[in-house]
């Protein structure tokens, strides 16, 4: 399946909220026509309307994909309105937090070609990454279609099974959360060695910015690039010596946060 079919069949956009939104912007940047993409949502703000996509009109008849972007407490009543989609032709792309392939075969039939997907909050700037793993009707064509769409919003990986989607839920799903912590803990101790609040979380956030840029752009690992800036008995290894403690540092803390979040998310799915 390719994007030449997605223009004559048509892209139905199943919730148009930050991650919809985003999505959208960015597949009418990248050329999509506008006349291509139904957008079905009970409030579409007014900046959807003047964008000249159909906005909660009649469906084209057997759509190339439907990307469901819903609020995961909102799929028992949203999806199996395109219940008549099912089990043919058209692919199904959920970007619903914690609901399982096998929760959208129920609704859609077992036939279905559906791909789960799971982004993080920065895809709402174009900065996100998203795992994505398909069902057994879903081909290689129908995982390449759903990652040239994903890509919209940053950048795109692969699962090697659906077990995999509570670790990446609690890594790189959750993990902005982290981050944002991180930021307001290092501008907090900025403060307690003097620093202004302002400045000091002008630093935490313009420091973990850059350095998270650097070590998406360079070529050395993380811990090559943690090693390029310590120098011995200077005030980073300082630092690290306190971070990195085997017992009360980052390392086992983080493990057990990202293993706090994975279990979750496997009890929620589970219910």
């Amino acid at each position: 399946m390719t994007m030449t079919e997605v223009a004559e069949r048509g892209l139905v956009l199943l919730g148009c909220g930050k991650m919809g939104g985003a999505m959208l912007r960015g597949w009418l940047d990248g050329g999509l026509a506008a006349g291509a993409v139904h957008v079905i949502d009970p409030r579409p703000g007014d900046w959807l309307r003047g964008t000249g996509v159909h906005v909660n009109a009649a469906l084209p008849e057997s759509p190339a994909i439907v990307i469901v972007a819903v609020k995961p407490q909102m799929m028992g009543d949203a999806l199996p309105t395109l219940k008549a989609h099912g089990n043919g032709p058209t692919l199904f792309v959920s970007i619903a937090a914690g609901t399982t392939i096998a929760a959208c075969e129920a609704m859609l039939g077992a036939a279905t070609p559906v791909v789960r997907a799971m982004p993080n909050t920065p895809a709402a700037i174009g900065k996100g990454i998203t795992a994505i793993v398909g069902n057994g009707a879903a081909g290689a064509g129908h995982l390449d279609l759903a990652e040239a769409l994903l890509r919209a919003v940053g950048q795109v990986v692969r699962l090697e099974s659906e077990d995999q989607m509570d670790a990446v839920t609690g890594l790189s799903g959750s993990g902005p959360a982290y981050v944002f912590h991180m930021i307001e803990c290092m501008a907090a101790a900025g403060v307690a060695q003097g620093l202004p609040p302002g400045l000091a979380l002008h630093l935490a956030r313009a420091t973990v910015a850059g350095a998270g840029a650097l070590a998406e752009a360079a070529d050395e690992t993380p811990a090559q690039l943690r090693e390029n800036v310590t120098s011995p008995n200077g005030t980073t290894q300082a630092g690290l010596e306190v971070l990195m403690d085997e017992k009360s540092g980052l390392p086992p803390l983080m493990a057990r946060t990202v293993a706090a979040a994975t279990a979750r998310s496997k009890a929620l799915r589970d219910g």
